[in-house]
């Protein structure tokens, strides 16, 4: 479904990701897992449409979608949940979840989705009408995937979806996105939790200092000894 290849982003004098090349396919959840400043969102972002690689190619269902527009970039089926939930403070849960789907024109068919998103996260649903930014750390990242999926995405971008959260959350938005993925969406996750971005994905890269330095199998690279010292705890 996703083919990068060779990618190169810079910011200023900084070279941010140099030349990875990585592959999702559908109805897979491939994880990126790395230090901060790995490069992580970068990879995301470049995606997105949100930074323009300086060389190296974005192909996503056989187009190359690198350079183009974000709004282009969503409208072919690809959706970013941003770290830190980027959520709009000072509008409704329901006005949130709206934007979600800015890009469309069905009516009908935005409402059924609305209508799925509060069957997904019943808190949601109890506070449709309240103030995004009054809504607890676990309910603003609850919001940020649900309007991340109200442009029907076939590929969801997740970065950082854990973080800030107790370990109770974590577990269940990690549910969260085991379910989406069931439902078949394809999910590219970026997450600092190695130890359960492992444990949900079919395939996973360690990225550094803007590197690939080790892919393969999620299970495999879970017990890879690198991994566990670095990544987790040498568990």
């Amino acid at each position: 479904m996703l083919t990068i290849e060779n990618l190169n982003v810079f910011y200023g004098a900084i070279h941010a990701l140099k030349g990875i090349s990585l592959k999702v396919r559908e109805g897979e959840i491939v994880t990126l897992i790395g230090a901060n400043g790995a490069g992580k969102s970068t990879t995301l972002k470049a995606i997105s449409g949100l930074v323009k690689p300086r060389a190296g190619s974005i192909i996503f269902d056989g187009e190359l979608i690198q350079g183009r527009p974000a709004q282009d970039i969503v409208a072919r089926g690809i959706s970013q949940v941003p770290e830190g939930r980027r959520i709009f403070a000072n509008l409704t849960v329901e006005e949130n979840l709206e934007l979600g789907a800015y890009l469309r024109r069905d009516r009908a068919g935005i409402k059924a989705d609305m209508e799925n998103v509060f069957a997904r996260f019943p808190r949601l649903e109890e506070r449709r009408r309240q103030l995004a930014g009054t809504l607890s750390g676990g309910e603003q990242q609850m919001l940020a995937i649900g309007r991340g999926l109200m442009s029907r995405p076939r590929l969801l971008l997740l970065d950082e979806p854990s973080m800030g959260l107790a370990p109770l959350l974590v577990r269940e938005i990690f549910e969260i996105i085991k379910e989406i993925n069931r439902e078949g969406t394809t999910i590219l996750l970026v997450e600092q939790n190695a130890h359960m971005a492992l444990s949900i994905a079919s395939y996973a890269y360690v990225l550094e200092t803007g590197q690939i330095v080790l892919e393969g199998p999620a299970a495999e690279l879970a017990d890879s000894e690198m991994v566990k010292e670095a990544y987790l705890g040498g568990r």
